[in-house]
């Protein structure tokens, strides 16, 4: 098995092996670390390497959009985030816009930051 195959069957085990909140907490992880690719992307005028990442964080925010529980009202104000944050990709992405990226980034961390509180009040209970 090469390095990089042994790398990808940790983390394949590792998602299948995570709780829906730590596979939340990964896709936030993943969106920031595609955004900051994308706005890498942007600085080195790699147009190809900034729209790629900018889809991948699309992509993962309408994962979020699409396991909504609506049985609950703060889904609807989830739902309006996340289509700001949608809004802005799109717009970023036609712009090649970095200062559009960074202020996504800083809602994402906020999310992925609030994230982990949620998940440190759960687990202590």
């Amino acid at each position: 098995m090469t390095m990089n195959n042994g790398y990808a069957a940790y983390q394949n085990s590792k998602i299948m092996t995570a709780s829906p909140a730590e596979l939340t907490l990964m896709l936030y992880e993943g969106a920031i670390k595609f955004c900051n690719i994308a706005i890498m992307g942007i600085e080195e005028n790699n147009i190809q390497k900034a729209h790629t990442n900018i889809v991948k964080v699309e992509n993962i925010i309408e994962e979020f959009q699409a396991t909504l529980n609506h049985k609950y009202p703060v889904a609807k104000d989830f739902e309006n985030v996340y289509r700001y944050l949608q809004e802005r990709l799109v717009e970023a992405n036609m712009k090649k816009d970095k200062e559009i990226l960074e202020e996504v980034l800083v809602h994402l961390r906020t999310m992925r930051d609030t994230w982990k509180e949620v998940m440190k009040l759960a687990h202590s209970k």
